[in-house]
């Protein structure tokens, strides 16, 4: 099963008036839909876009696992493990909050900022909290995420390029930049494809560059 899902249909959240707009992906917040809780082990993919001096203060997470993929700008990261980081643009950030963890997202610079978040669950909930940056992954490079039985693939197509989807029990695709086509759909910026028992697909970068990020569980 293929279920496309339109960045135009996404919730919008944040507040526009501190600087903050995010579009949510799934069920989030007062956005309730019991039709959208997750899918697999993602439970989250929001899109944040943080103006200069923007952010989000000092809160709580527990028992998920916290992916963050900047887009443009650069984040600003504390939390209350004493891990304070720079996140740009190639760099893949993970938070295990397990029983518990406090963190801080702000957007110290002077430029727009924006990143995409994903939460997804642990396979075993509690634990001790842990960190992890990597600097400018390479293209193709797989990020494991053995905590939620997942792997992160970062795909940058050049025009034309084609990319296998992992053949796996769920994938889920997050149009970065770019357009690209699964088959005969064409998918754009904030697109997202979720995909059941995924066998023999490919994706394609359209006239330009395109840039996706690929969860196969």
């Amino acid at each position: 099963m293929t279920d496309v899902r339109r960045s135009a249909d996404r919730y919008r959240g944040g507040d526009p008036a501190s600087g903050i707009e995010s579009l949510h992906a799934f069920s989030f917040g007062r956005f309730y839909d019991p039709d959208n809780l997750r899918f697999g082990a993602v439970l989250a993919c929001n899109e944040e876009r943080l103006a200069p001096g923007a952010g989000f203060d000092e809160h709580p997470h527990s028992h998920t696992e916290i992916v963050t993929w900047v887009v443009e700008g650069e984040l600003t990261h504390r939390d209350s493990q004493g891990h304070a980081t720079l996140v740009r643009p190639g760099d893949v950030q993970r938070l295990s909050s397990a029983g518990g963890v406090r963190h801080v997202e702000r957007n110290d610079g002077d430029v727009p900022l924006v990143f995409v978040q994903m939460w997804l669950a642990p396979l075993s909930p509690g634990g001790d909290p842990s960190y992890e940056i990597v600097h400018g992954i390479a293209d193709s490079t797989p990020y494991a995420l053995p905590q939620a039985g997942a792997m992160l693939h970062v795909r940058r197509l050049t025009p034309g390029e084609r990319t296998a989807v992992p053949d796996a029990a769920a994938v889920y695709i997050h149009v970065v930049r770019g357009e690209v086509r699964l088959g005969v759909t064409g998918l754009g910026p904030g697109d997202s494809v979720r995909i059941e028992d995924a066998e023999g697909l490919e994706l394609a970068a359209a006239a330009g560059p395109a840039e996706v990020l690929v969860w196969e569980m």
